[in-house]
């Protein structure tokens, strides 16, 4: 194995240190007498439950849409996909508040697809619960693109030229070698999609606003508790955290594996 050199060494430290420090300090805030009575309150459950909910429908949606964009991505040579990859990467880097206004203006009665669907449907997404999941999607599908594109090229395509050449059909080699092969990238980008869809704030609060039962999820309660009670703020903060550091592990378990 090779030496990492010294010098890197006291900055890898500091990195570690900047993200340790500010959750340890939320570990120790926290008011561990009255732990359990905050984080079961009917408005702290219904906001968890709410945001499970909702993360594991983006997942599936991150599945069904990314999915394929991802293998679009890494196997066809069209023109232009430079340019639909930096689209699809846009939204790590706007600010999700930007990413909400604009689902905002797509989805809304003024807007091209909302007021269709209000005028022929009587359908209204914006301040909804599938406004949540619209709103968790935009900005946790490009982690499960990243990282099943990068786990497409590297495994590359020898084994799906072999299946080609024993006259396998695009739809079965995809089903039954390219799927199998890259299946700890698909694993951890949804797992990574469904962590990023927890946390998301921005975007949903714009796009949907804070409902009880209906669009507040953690991170919008813990907003409004940060407010009124500061104890209960932290409290949920240390079982977002919690459960993000859960799912990391998962993810990256699976990945060595």
């Amino acid at each position: 194995m090779t030496s990492v050199p010294r010098l890197l060494w006291g900055p890898a430290a500091l990195a570690w240190l900047l993200v340790a420090i500010p959750v340890a300090g939320l570990v120790v805030r926290v008011d561990w007498p009255n732990f359990l009575g905050l984080v079961t309150t009917p408005s702290a459950l219904a906001a968890l439950r709410l945001s499970l909910e909702t993360g594991l429908a983006t997942m599936v949606l991150c599945l069904v849409l990314g999915g394929p964009l991802a293998v679009v991505l890494a196997r066809s040579s069209l023109p232009g996909l430079p340019f639909v990859r930096s689209v699809v990467l846009l939204p790590l880097v706007l600010p999700p508040v930007v990413g909400g206004l604009t689902l905002l203006f797509l989805f809304g009665r003024t807007g091209p697809v909302g007021g269709f669907l209000d005028r022929e449907f009587g359908i209204t997404i914006p301040f909804s619960t599938t406004a949540v999941v619209l709103a968790q999607t935009f900005v946790a599908m490009p982690f499960l693109v990243v990282s099943l594109e990068g786990a497409l090229r590297t495994a590359g395509q020898r084994y799906e030229a072999v299946a080609a050449t024993l006259g396998a059909s695009p739809a079965t080699t995809l089903w039954r070698v390219t799927v199998p092969v890259v299946l700890p990238g698909l694993m951890s980008g949804s797992v990574l999609a469904f962590a990023r869809a927890l946390g998301e704030f921005g975007a949903t609060i714009t796009f949907a606003g804070s409902l009880e039962g209906t669009t507040r999820t953690l991170p919008l309660f813990i907003y409004l508790e940060s407010e009124s009670d500061l104890d209960g703020a932290v409290a949920m903060s240390l079982v977002l955290v919690v459960v993000a550091i859960l799912v990391i592990v998962v993810s990256r378990t699976r990945d060595l594996r």
